[in-house]
């Protein structure tokens, strides 16, 4: 996903990157979480010293001050941080997604049934030492179907669970508005927080802001946005993916170069790193590293204001989509490694068809549509996120936009404030960010209706929503959603994929692919993701 991806938006996006771009227990953690608001104690914890009390450091290359409320955060560094604190009753391998219990002591025997029954896995503890119990889950999708609250997680659960229900102190019943079995494993997008410490007043500011207790296999001990947060193991987790790592130290460097620094060399400060500029991977793997990568719904994307004219004529933005030079854009800014896109999804997705509308490098015909819309001397000013990825992007995008006589003048700035501008509903023309719903899972309903719908977050940025043509493709969303038959859904969605493509509104130029580079010499158990962060749950010192 701020990174849009993510760190991406979601409903109400302005709360959590104000505080933060996405993603203690009350007394234990007090002191530590205290150092929030201070400057980092220290970033420089190489994990060098003796034996089993080594510290891992890990480089991520996206912003820690995004918001850390499980509910709302589509911050590519505190969701990969969050899946280490915090627990869902399912959750989801991180490379093939299949969903396993996590807090549950078992899956639900029937996806198809409309009535879930799970029981809590005996012994789980919080990390201030309070039992998990059926009030905690209760607590957290109270807050996620609350119709007065918005968050990002609604989006998620709202359209087909209809409640969560206390049987007793251990089990819960989820209660389904219709058959949907895909929803098992968004259950991992419900992590399971403590009623005790976040119903207090003020509570979920704090979640944004980077308080995180959880029941997972490690706790959060230190929280210093823009620069590291840390972690330890919990010794009192009883759950299915044990802590390998005493300590964790994660940075924040979104500046490729410094990124590439702290993992390179006989005196590398970090033995792990994401978002790996292509041009450095040789670099890297000469000096012993790995480095591998993973190809999923990653992508640069355009976004229009759709009320700034001429961007309200489908035929510019079609038009500046024909004019990009993509096959130059993945040879010259990706090295390769991406693919222009065919569609929304990338066509590693199981629901994936080639769209009726694929904007193939036709500088010709985007000339022709910008005169059959009536418009010459357009000058286009690009407000992008300086994810450094897309920044290599940029000087691509303007020469194909010059070219065809489009003067373009580009405006790169750091992601939370791009996301603020939009927020606060000031007036723009195109936005190029960098998104990657895989982040939530794999299912093509869910990932269009994170990008799509009437009361989606996107859509009022590009302030579309309240388009007839809109309206109609969001009717056809909600029916694919409601129906039993997986062919025909897929058929549904692939249909209405098509209006997605041909509208142009929001719409990837490239798939790309995530580079994580690594140390055998000292980590074992490392599997590269095809979205941002890093999941250590299966990895290990290699002594």
């Amino acid at each position: 996903m701020r990174d849009v991806t993510h760190d991406v938006p979601a409903p109400h996006r302005r709360s959590f990157l104000k505080h933060t771009g996405a993603l203690g227990a009350a007394a234990a953690l007090s002191s530590s979480l205290a150092a929030c608001s201070a400057g980092p104690e220290s970033t420089n914890d190489t994990g060098s010293g003796g034996g089993a009390h080594r510290t891992l450091t890990a480089v991520i290359g996206y912003g820690n001050d995004g918001s850390w409320d499980p509910t709302q955060t589509a911050s590519a560094f505190a969701m990969a941080a969050n899946n280490h604190i915090y627990e869902g009753l399912v959750d989801t391998d991180p490379i093939t997604r299949a969903p396993y219990a996590a807090l549950a002591t078992r899956m639900p025997t029937d996806p198809t049934a409309t009535s879930w029954t799970f029981t809590l896995r005996p012994g789980a503890r919080f990390h201030d030492g309070r039992p998990v119990t059926a009030d905690d889950v209760v607590f957290v999708f109270d807050r996620i179907l609350d119709p007065d609250t918005q968050t990002l997680a609604k989006g998620f659960f709202a359209s087909w669970l209809k409640d969560v229900r206390r049987i007793d102190a251990h089990n819960v019943e989820l209660v389904l508005r219709f058959p949907f079995p895909e929803g098992v494993s968004r259950l991992t997008l419900a992590k399971i927080m403590p009623k005790h410490v976040y119903e207090r007043p003020g509570a979920w500011d704090d979640a944004i802001r980077g308080k995180a207790v959880g029941s997972g296999p490690y706790r959060q001990t230190a929280h210093h946005p823009k620069s590291n947060t840390t972690f330890a193991a919990f010794a009192d987790y009883n759950g299915p993916r044990r802590p390998a790592f005493d300590r964790m130290n994660w940075l924040t460097i979104v500046d490729a170069a410094p990124r590439v620094a702290r993992i390179s060399g006989a005196a590398a400060g970090a033995q792990i790193a994401d978002n790996i500029p292509y041009a450095n991977i040789r670099q890297l793997e000469k000096g012993g590293m790995s480095v591998a990568g993973g190809a999923g719904m990653n992508n640069l994307f355009l976004m229009f204001n759709t009320r700034h004219r001429p961007f309200d004529d489908v035929r510019v933005r079609q038009a500046l989509h024909y004019a990009v030079d993509t096959g130059k854009l993945v040879q010259v800014a990706l090295k390769g490694h991406g693919r222009p896109a065919s569609s929304f999804l990338d066509e590693g997705n199981p629901s994936h068809r080639r769209a009726r509308t694929v904007y193939d490098h036709d500088p010709e015909r985007a000339k022709a549509l910008l005169k059959a819309a009536g418009v010459s001397g357009l000058h286009v000013d690009l407000l992008a996120v300086n994810v450094s990825w897309i920044v290599d992007c940029l000087p691509t995008l303007k020469a194909s936009w010059d070219a065809i006589g489009v003067r373009t003048t580009l405006s790169p700035q750091e992601t939370t404030a791009v996301f603020t501008k939009l927020d606060q509903k000031q007036d723009y023309q195109v936005v190029a960010a960098a998104s990657n719903p895989n982040q939530f899972g794999l299912d093509a309903d869910l990932i269009m209706h994170y990008n799509y719908g009437p009361q989606n977050l996107w859509m009022q940025y590009a302030r579309w929503a309240d388009d007839p043509v809109a309206g109609q493709l969001f009717k056809d969303m909600d029916r694919a959603t409601r129906e039993p038959d997986p062919a025909r859904k897929r058929a549904m969605i692939q249909d209405y994929l098509d209006v997605v493509a041909e509208q142009a509104v929001l719409y990837p130029v490239v798939h790309n692919e995530l580079m994580t580079a690594w140390n055998p010499r000292k980590l074992t158990g490392i599997r590269a993701q095809p979205y941002p962060g890093v999941n250590l749950l299966q990895a290990k010192w290699t002594q």
